[in-house]
Order: C-alpha cells, then sequence, then structure tokens
C-alpha cells in the first residue's frame, strides 16, 4: 500500500512542474503520458471538438506559460519595491483571465475545470480560439491571428487593439513559428 501511494505522490508531483523540453511537441508529449494524465489525449480530443489542429493549442500553451501550471503575471510595486497585485488574473497554463475563464464554465458546463489543469487548459484554448473563429472569422489553422485574438480577446481583435503592440505581434509570430516547429516534429515523431 505505502509504494503505491508514493508512487501516486510521485506522479502527482510531476503535474506540477514545466516539462524539461519545451521546444519538442514530441517530448513534451513523452514526458506526460502518464497513468493519471495524457497531454496528447486531452490535446487530440480538444482538437477533434473545437478543429483547432494540436500544434496550434500547445503553441498558444507555450507562448502563453511556457507550460508552467502556476503561471501568473507579474506584481506590480508601489514606490518600486512594496509588492501589490498582479498586472491582471492570468493563471495557469492558459493564462485564462477570471471573467474569461468564467465565460468558458459556463459557455461549457465544466465548472470544475482548473486553469492549473492541462487538460482544462487546453479545452479551453481550443474552446477559445473556435470561439473567435465563429465571431470573428479567423481560420482554425491560422496561427497567428488566432494568437493575436486569443491575447487581446474577441472584441479587442476586432477593433484592432493589436495593431498599436509590437509585442503582441511579436508573441503571435513566435506562437506561429513555434505551431510550425510542432506540426513538422508531430508528424516525424508517431
Amino acid at each position: 500500500m505505502r509504494i503505491v501511494l508514493i508512487v501516486v505522490l510521485l506522479a502527482l508531483a510531476g503535474c506540477a512542474t514545466a516539462p524539461r523540453n519545451i521546444q519538442n511537441a514530441c517530448a513534451i508529449f513523452d514526458q506526460r503520458d502518464g497513468l493519471f494524465n495524457n497531454w496528447e489525449r486531452s490535446a487530440r480530443a480538444a482538437s477533434r471538438e473545437y478543429g483547432v489542429p494540436v500544434p496550434i493549442l500547445m503553441a498558444t500553451i507555450y507562448v502563453e506559460s511556457g507550460f508552467r501550471p502556476y503561471a501568473r503575471p507579474p506584481r506590480r510595486y508601489i514606490l518600486g519595491f512594496i509588492p501589490w497585485g498582479r498586472v491582471s488574473t492570468a493563471y495557469g497554463y492558459s493564462q485564462a483571465l477570471d471573467g474569461t475563464w468564467e465565460h468558458y464554465r459556463r459557455a461549457t458546463g465544466n465548472w470544475s475545470a482548473r486553469r492549473s489543469n492541462f487538460s482544462d487548459a487546453v479545452h479551453f484554448v481550443a474552446w477559445y480560439h473556435n470561439f473567435n473563429h465563429q465571431k470573428n472569422g479567423i481560420a482554425l489553422t491560422d496561427p497567428y491571428n488566432l494568437y493575436l485574438a486569443y491575447y487581446s480577446g474577441h472584441v479587442g481583435y476586432a477593433r484592432g487593439t493589436w495593431r498599436n503592440d509590437a509585442g503582441v505581434r511579436r508573441a503571435a509570430a513566435k506562437a506561429t513559428s513555434i505551431a510550425r516547429n510542432y506540426s513538422t516534429q508531430l508528424r516525424r515523431c508517431r
């Protein structure tokens, strides 16, 4: 009984860290192919449900959180050294904001979803990309514009708020590059 408990605790402890090699989609899936979580199965299920290719889902999570389950934006500081609130409510793998996460939970009925759970987060990313596809007509295979809309929100994307933000455009270009790399890797590793 003790050995089983130790194995379970070790397996769960591994879930709380980012994979070692996030540059390679095959390595990510190999590292997270366990009894209690299977990232590849989760990503493929979300892809099937919402029509967004797995490499785009994974690239979005890479850019947003670096696959860290408890990622948060930086803190604000008063007088340059007193920690205050955070820049936003973004949290977890998907860096979903509190309000957007609640909208997702209401829309999908997935009330137990957690932003620090990869399966829930990848499902959210797929849902949100599909939501932006429906609202703004973005192709589900267009990682650049899907990322712009993911970051800016569907209203911000429609208004073009991202046009004056070089950082967001660079992040979208990075997501596009990573999605292409992941796509090539996933074709070779299976």
